[in-house]
């Protein structure tokens, strides 16, 4: 796993479709299902804490965007 597009399709593989316009929204959403994913042992660890970290980072530049803006 090594982008956003890969964490979309992983979603997608568990029937899992999230698109609400609200992108940073959409990326909280991401965040609990992966978490639900984890708990119901679909994930390993690793795939977990890439997915994380991915979300997080992409959290990031979304907000900076953002604050680059103003």
């Amino acid at each position: 796993m090594q982008s956003i597009l890969d964490i979309i399709g992983l979603l997608k593989n568990y029937g899992i479709y999230i698109y609400t316009r609200d992108r940073i929204g959409d990326l909280h959403l991401m965040e609990d299902e992966i978490k639900e994913l984890y708990k119901a042992k679909f994930i390993d660890i690793k795939d977990y804490q890439m997915a994380m970290l991915i979300l997080r980072q992409e959290e990031r530049k979304i907000k900076e965007a953002k604050t680059n803006q103003l």
